[in-house]
């Protein structure tokens, strides 16, 4: 086993061509990632923030093999995954996992909890008997809180938080080592993200998993991330520790998404924001792609595209100015 990045992207690119008016010879192209550059160690949680449409999904998609890339490439431990057939593929899906955000769409209605749970283990672990499924199954239920007695109960007869936490055990009961959350949390009461939150983490101590960890709630990262990386139209703008990015954010955009967390103190719901929303990805703005919304941009900014370096602090910011 390598003892590199468990997860690594390189000039990682998706690009989804768009229907075209029959008028037209242009065919449009919406670039929903632009080289994307990262690499997860084992055991972290490496978090990916950023606005509806920075890309954020089609990263994780992207690396769960959900989505082809365009360009670039995916390496699992070492190992170049990408274009990869099924049948390549098989044996590297018991180590890579996925929650999806919406537990309610994520289970499929027509299936008890037991068979759930016992589908991934039958088709990617068939040398498992009948009865080391079922044990297999029970540990995980008891890992994730699940009580023993809703095997042979179905989806709709559970609420969100219930529902997540039968997600997760689905998650863990190959007994993976990567597993990409993709807001896990977002369609639940406060109260049930915290519980979530916590039963995550508890997991990760106890089972040494590494999360590609997908949210727009940069508070939850400051309690849960170890890295992070800020996205921004398909790119990388911003990637260092939750605690430097909190501390001593570099990028502007990095710092327009904290001005945005709603403060009791300092009046910050009276703050201005930056006007303006995301450019469009089919069309994206020559140069620094932040540059029609950012109060720092030079005429460098408009012409040039800054490149993700690393900075004195060990902060790497795609910002001409960063400094």
């Amino acid at each position: 086993m390598t003892t590199g990045p468990i997860i690594e992207t390189k000039g990682l690119e998706v690009r989804f061509p768009l229907p075209t008016h029959f008028l037209s010879r242009q065919k449009p192209v919406l670039h929903a990632l632009n080289g994307v550059d990262i690499a997860i160690s084992p055991g972290e949680t490496f978090c990916v923030v950023g606005e509806s449409g920075c890309g954020k999904t089609t990263l994780g998609r992207a690396i769960m093999g959900l989505l082809e890339p365009s360009a670039g490439e995916i390496l699992f431990q070492g190992q170049r995954i990408d274009g990869m057939d099924e049948t390549t593929r098989k044996p590297i899906r018991r180590d890579m996992q996925m929650v999806f955000q919406n537990p309610y769409a994520s289970l499929n209605p027509r299936r008890n909890v037991y068979e759930t749970l016992a589908e991934p283990v039958r088709h990617l672990m068939p040398e498992k008997s009948p009865a080391e499924l079922r044990q297999q199954v029970e540990e995980v239920l008891a890992a994730t809180g699940c009580d023993p007695s809703w095997q042979r109960r179905l989806p709709h007869e559970f609420s969100g938080g219930q529902r997540q936490r039968i997600a997760i055990a689905r998650a863990l009961v190959t007994n993976p080592a990567f597993i990409v959350a993709d807001e896990p949390i977002s369609a639940l009461d406060v109260s049930i993200q915290a519980q979530i939150l916590n039963l995550l983490t508890d997991l990760q101590g106890e089972r040494g998993l590494t999360y590609l960890f997908i949210t727009h709630d940069l508070s939850v990262v400051e309690h849960f991330g170890t890295r992070v990386a800020v996205m921004y139209l398909g790119a990388v703008m911003e990637l260092a520790s939750a605690e430097t990015i909190f501390d001593n954010p570099k990028h502007p955009y990095t710092r327009l998404l904290l001005d945005a967390i709603p403060k009791l103190e300092g009046g910050s719901f009276d703050k201005p924001r930056t006007p303006g929303e995301l450019p469009d990805p089919v069309n994206p703005p020559p140069g620094c792609p932040f540059a029609p919304r950012c109060p720092m941009a030079e005429d460098l900014c408009r012409r040039d595209r800054p490149h993700l370096r690393e900075l004195p602090n060990g902060t790497h910011a795609a910002c001409h100015f960063a400094e």
